[in-house]
């Protein structure tokens, strides 16, 4: 895969920088979400701006991926990008990449309309990889990445979720 190597000396050249300082690797991430119309949502961070609808069987105008759409490409996208950083640091030639994000679930969690879990109750993915080295050798270049990929750790460990209420309350009561 094109850029490799370059990827290699900017992996190498972050790990020394975090070795000697590691408080160069603390940060947090703060989306602003927004509901715009019905169920559609604008999301903000930094400079992007990206959009989540609903289908219209829901109630929304189905004009965006859902949210779920964007957690499974979260998904996804986080393990390519772990995939190709490992593969260059341990030199493992990656020619194409491609991952497949499967999810089960049952939407009467969402809706209270059963016991289910609102989320997911299993998630799967198939790693397409063209490489000219052996199955062993990718395997074992997998699990060192995997051992690495953020989202793969969010989505198999469980995360303390803290919830804050600021209400805005601007109603005057009539008598």
């Amino acid at each position: 895969m094109k850029g490799q190597d370059e990827i290699k000396n900017k992996f190498e050249r972050n790990v020394k920088a975090l070795t000697l300082k590691p408080a160069l690797g603390l940060g947090k991430g703060n989306s602003t979400v927004r509901i715009v119309n019905g169920l559609s949502c604008e999301i903000q961070e930094d400079g992007w701006k990206l959009k989540t609808d609903m289908p219209k069987q829901v109630g929304g105008s189905a004009s965006a991926p859902t949210p779920g759409v964007l957690g499974r490409a979260a998904f996804g996208s986080c393990l390519a990008t772990a995939y190709v950083l490992w593969a260059s640091k341990l030199n493992i030639i990656i020619d194409s990449l491609e991952i497949n994000v499967q999810t089960d679930y049952d939407n009467g969690g969402l809706f209270g309309s059963s016991d289910s879990p609102a989320g997911y109750s299993e998630v799967r993915y198939v790693v397409k990889i063209k490489s000219p080295h052996s199955h062993k050798k990718i395997e074992e270049f997998l699990n060192i990445a995997d051992t690495h990929s953020p989202y793969l750790d969010v989505f198999s460990r469980a995360q303390s979720c803290k919830r804050e209420l600021e209400l805005i309350n601007d109603y005057t009561k009539k008598t």
